[in-house]
């Protein structure tokens, strides 16, 4: 419970740095852990195995732990190709600074978990396209990552006219891009 001088200063934000100088309220120091382990001894969730639907169906743990931890700086370039776009393309509907994910992939350094989460969300989409194509029961011959790749530059009414891509920068978009899929496959598209 906190005494009444903690209270006061906790409803005055503004005294906060004083009332901690004076002792009104003492934090204990707390111990940062680093979000990504030393690259020689870290266990990274992706290896030449990774497939879209592999990200697709990781758990919400394992996205939060994929993402603090920084995804390979070379994944980007790695969907680019499975998607058969240009790594320039991606990274701008990404929002990822082409500099430096090229440096931190030439340094065999991950990227930072913002980047990491919209790398992420797009392999997501394209894990969610191939697993919706699977349920329909005609997957044969059908490249979800391509498919993924031309929808992305198409004016969508649900959208109100805009591209998809011009959403995938966020998470915010890119949950409702997949939300707008999840819609289309039950058919309530609106």
């Amino acid at each position: 419970m906190a005494t009444s001088a903690e209270r006061r200063t906790l409803e005055q934000p503004a005294l906060g740095k004083a009332a901690l100088k004076m002792g009104g309220i003492r934090r204990q120091p707390t111990k940062v852990k680093p979000t990504v382990a030393p690259t020689g001894n870290r266990r990274s969730a992706f290896s030449k195995s990774w497939s879209f639907v592999k990200i697709f169906d990781f758990d919400a743990m394992q996205r939060v732990h994929a993402i603090k931890q920084g995804v390979p700086a070379t994944l980007p370039g790695d969907m680019a190709a499975r998607m058969g776009m240009s790594k320039e393309r991606l990274y701008v509907t990404l929002g990822l600074p082409r500099a430096t994910v090229e440096r931190k992939a030439r340094e065999s350094k991950p990227l930072s978990p913002d980047e990491s989460s919209r790398v992420l969300g797009i392999g997501h989409l394209v894990g969610q396209v191939q697993r919706m194509v699977e349920e329909s029961g005609q997957p044969e011959g059908f490249d979800a990552a391509a498919w993924v790749a031309r929808w992305l530059d198409r004016p969508v009414p649900a959208l109100g006219g805009m591209k998809p891509a011009e959403l995938m920068d966020t998470a915010e978009g890119q949950g409702i891009v997949s939300n707008l899929l999840s819609r289309t496959q039950s058919g309530a598209y609106s």
